[in-house]
């Protein structure tokens, strides 16, 4: 059999999906599953607004199956910047929006646009991809382990040092796995961070670039606002790719529609990059989401329906999992603060544990907990984190209210047998 040589040879699939497929493969078997792995939607739960499906549908029936120009339909790219210019206060040139086949093709072209076979990119984890978007571009990826006590977001102080000399800094907010967003301050200081590095290069030397992020921007939580960092630092602009879409706020996953943002500069090889791979989106989804993005309060509609499906799906599986850390079961959990994940952490040695090595592990517990509670979810370990066993990314995009409360009963007695040999443990202090 001939081996795959080159720089690809190691490349995996998605961990993500695996689990995926395993719980598919359970509920063909007729096991009662709460699929709190994938980042997705169920149409039944959550589905696509009524005016974008209906504009969906005249764009078919007027025949808009052609293709779409390499860049995105006029009307959208103007219209994006509209949204922009009356959400932000942004003013971003029509020129420098590339419309994508959704997010991930914004991302990937980030990537081999700015990074060299070699350069050093620089992520917190966890974080969603990042180690096989620089095993795609060949870059040297530069993890930031970040832990609970800063909500699993990078600081300014623990990005300075690895910034020095890399090309390409990527974040995202709010985060996908962890569910938690920067504040104004944080954000501010690496962007301050960011301008330094930049200030300190000649101009012969490459610029550091800000990748950001924010298909989920529109599902913030508890009042906190989403911060984009050209308006907390309008010198950032000339260093800032922003990447979106509608996959998120409109639970439209399967339409494929991103779009990213680029500096003026790169903004044309963004469109001939994505030109040459055919990286477009539906036209007849471009000239949908048009009409839609035009109708603001259309928008605001369909973003008050998601983030109020959300955050009750959320605050009851989070208000459960204080429940269960009350009750001295092994339980550490996050308040969310926007899109549609979890931060939970089971088996814990503070909060108690099975006493067994391999049960223990993260693995073995999301092993048990899908065997013994029907609880499908990925590990930090999925998205680069090298931290405390036992942190999970929980999605609720799936699910219905009902579910979630089936599975937290099912929990208690699950997670009372993991530490049954040696009995439940009392809370740490000034733990939640």
């Amino acid at each position: 059999m001939t081996q795959t040589r080159g720089r690809f040879a190691g490349l995996v699939g998605s961990r993500i999906l695996a689990i995926a497929d395993e719980v598919r493969a359970l509920q063909a078997q007729g096991r009662q599953i709460c699929n709190l792995s994938i980042g997705d939607f169920d149409p039944r739960e959550f589905p696509i607004p009524e005016p974008l499906r209906e504009r969906i549908e005249g764009a078919l029936r007027r025949g808009e199956t052609n293709y779409p120009p390499s860049a995105g339909i006029p009307a959208l790219r103007e219209q994006i910047a509209a949204l922009y210019a009356r959400e932000f206060g942004l003013s971003v040139p029509t020129a420098s929006i590339v419309v994508t086949g959704g997010s991930r093709p914004g991302l990937f072209a980030a990537y081999q646009l700015t990074v060299d076979r070699g350069d050093r990119v620089v992520f917190p984890v966890p974080s969603w991809n990042n180690d096989h978007y620089c095993e795609l571009a060949g870059a040297t990826p530069v993890p930031i382990q970040c832990g609970r006590d800063t909500a699993f977001l990078p600081t300014a102080p623990t990005l300075a040092r690895a910034l020095r000399d890399a090309r390409l800094l990527v974040l995202n907010s709010p985060v996908n796995p962890t569910g938690t967003a920067f504040d104004s301050a944080t954000l501010g200081a690496i962007c301050d961070a960011v301008l330094e590095e930049n200030a300190r290069r000649s101009p012969e030397d490459p610029p550091l670039y800000l990748l950001y992020d924010q298909v989920y921007w529109m599902l913030t939580f508890g009042g906190l606002a989403h911060v984009v960092p050209p308006v907390l630092r309008p010198s950032m602009a000339p260093y800032t790719i922003l990447v979106d879409g509608i996959s998120k706020v409109f639970a439209a996953t399967g339409l494929r529609l991103g779009w990213v943002c680029a500096p003026e500069h790169l903004s044309a090889q963004f469109s001939a990059f994505l030109g040459h791979v055919g990286a477009w989106a539906p036209r007849p989804v471009q000239v949908a989401t048009a009409g839609m993005l035009a109708d603001p309060e259309a928008v605001a509609a369909a973003r008050r329906t998601m983030q109020v499906g959300l955050e009750r799906r959320l605050d009851l599986l989070h208000a459960g999992m204080l429940a269960l850390r009350r009750d001295g079961l092994p339980v550490e959990v996050v308040a969310p603060s926007g899109g549609l994940y979890l931060s939970v952490r089971f088996g814990s040695p503070e909060a108690g544990g099975s006493g067994d090595a391999t049960r223990d592990s993260t693995e073995g517990i999301r092993r048990y907990l899908l065997e013994q509670a029907g609880l499908a979810a990925v590990p930090f370990e999925a998205f680069g984190f090298e931290g405390e066993p036992g942190w999970f990314r929980l999605s609720v995009g799936s699910v219905s209210e009902s579910a979630i409360g089936d599975l937290l009963g099912r929990l208690k007695g699950t997670l009372a047998a993991l530490i049954g040999a040696r009995g439940p443990s009392a809370p740490r202090a000034g733990s939640p």
